[in-house]
C-alpha cells in the first residue's frame, strides 16, 4: 500500500544546499516508489530579501555576511559541489558568481503551483539549474521566463505575472506564516504539517523519516 505524504519544502534559489536537499529528497522518494508518494508543495524563504537590482558579488557577500575568508568559501564550495554530485545535481564550477533578489522567482513559483501537476516541481528544479548550475542571473525577467519554457509552462503567462505585482502578497504571507513558524534556514522539509528534516540532508536520513512517518511511527 502506497503512504501520500505532504511535504511542503521551504526554501530559496539562492541557497545550494536546497538544490542539495531536493536532490536527496528526489532519491530517498525514487527508493520508496511503491511505498510512499509526495504531495510536494514549494514554499517561499528570501535569503537575501533586500538585494537590490544587479545583486552582489557572492564573495564579498560572504565576508559581510558571514566573515568567511575566500579560502573558506573555495573549501564549502568544494564540499557542496561533492555533495551535489551524489545527487545528481551539477553545480556551476566557479560557483555562483553573484547574489541576488529571488522575489519574482518565489512569484512565479507562487503561480506555479496552480498550473498543474508537477509544474512547480519542473520550475522550481529550471530555476536551480539556472542559477546554481549555469550561474545565470535569476532577476533578470528573460533567465526567468527561459526557465519557465525549460518547465514546459507557458512563457507569456508569466510574462504578465512579472509585469505585475501579483501573488506577491501570497509570497509575503507565506514567507511570515513559516517565520512564525520559527524557520530561520532552508531548506527545511516539513512533513505532513508536524515533522521536520532541517538542512540539505543525505539521502538515508530523508528515507529513514519518510519510512517512518509513513508507518505512523
Amino acid at each position: 500500500m502506497t503512504t501520500t505524504l505532504k511535504i511542503d519544502f521551504v526554501s530559496d534559489i539562492a541557497c545550494p544546499w536546497c538544490a542539495v536537499g531536493l536532490g536527496a529528497l528526489e532519491t530517498a522518494l525514487d527508493h520508496l516508489k511503491g511505498q510512499v508518494q509526495a504531495d510536494l508543495h514549494f514554499q517561499p524563504f528570501e535569503l537575501n530579501p533586500h538585494m537590490g537590482p544587479g545583486g552582489q558579488d557572492l564573495g564579498e557577500h560572504l565576508t559581510e555576511k558571514y566573515g568567511s575568508t575566500p579560502e573558506q568559501q573555495a573549501q564549502i564550495r568544494q564540499t557542496i559541489s561533492a555533495r551535489g554530485a551524489e545527487v545528481g545535481f551539477e553545480f556551476h564550477p566557479g560557483g555562483r558568481g553573484r547574489v541576488y533578489n529571488t522575489f519574482n522567482a518565489h512569484r512565479l513559483l507562487h503561480w506555479a503551483g496552480d498550473q498543474g501537476a508537477g509544474a512547480q516541481h519542473a520550475l522550481k528544479k529550471a530555476f536551480l539549474q539556472s542559477y546554481q548550475g549555469r550561474a545565470e542571473c535569476i532577476d533578470d525577467a528573460q533567465v526567468l521566463l527561459s526557465a519557465v519554457k525549460a518547465a514546459g509552462l507557458d512563457a507569456a503567462a508569466a510574462g504578465e505575472v512579472l509585469a505585475s505585482d501579483a501573488f506577491a502578497a501570497e509570497v509575503r504571507e507565506r514567507q511570515q506564516f513559516y517565520a512564525q513558524a520559527g524557520i530561520r534556514s532552508v531548506p527545511a522539509i516539513i512533513i505532513n504539517d508536524q515533522h521536520l528534516i532541517s538542512g540539505g540532508q543525505p539521502v538515508a536520513v530523508f528515507e529513514q523519516a519518510l519510512r517512518r512517518i509513513a508507518a505512523g511511527e
